[in-house]
């Protein structure tokens, strides 16, 4: 890949309060890409997902310990989010990612964190240690841009 044009990282409190804040700031952050309102709501929910299986999972909503997160833009409107803890991290990250499978014992949870992640994204990958944390990455392409014409606006 390309070098990135521009990169951000913000690290906060796994603490569920912080979520909407991580939320917002990559979207502000992508905004200069110009994306469509439906690629923006889908990183809005990606990055969502990815910050909630960290806090909640990571580190069993304990409020202990950070979420990492570094987002870089690419030429040809492509952006790469990292989501990272240090928490317990995923013994079987195939399992984890199985549609419905929660690792959550109270069954509270509704297993779909990654699959929403993959649906919302163009590349989902997961790195993860036990003990040691785990990383999701997240790859998305955003549509090229295109100023409006001139008939449309006069008819």
């Amino acid at each position: 890949m390309k070098k990135a044009v521009n990169e951000t990282e913000l690290v906060f409190s796994a603490v569920s309060e912080n979520e909407s804040f991580a939320r917002c700031a990559i979207a502000s952050f992508c905004a200069q890409l110009d994306p469509t309102l439906e690629e923006l709501s889908d990183i809005r929910t990606a990055v969502s997902e990815a910050v909630t299986n960290a806090i909640v999972h990571g580190y069993r909503d304990s409020g202990c310990g950070k979420v990492y997160i570094s987002c870089k833009i690419y030429p040809e409107r492509t952006l790469v989010i990292k989501v990272r803890d240090k928490g317990c991290g995923i013994e079987d990250i195939a399992l984890a990612m199985t549609p419905l499978y929660s690792g959550d014992p109270s069954g509270e949870r509704g297993g779909m964190g990654f699959s929403i992640m993959e649906s919302f994204t163009d590349d989902l990958k997961v790195v993860s240690g036990v003990g040691k944390g785990t990383t999701v990455i997240m790859t998305k392409k955003f549509s090229p841009f295109t100023f409006p014409s001139a008939s449309s606006e006069n008819g």
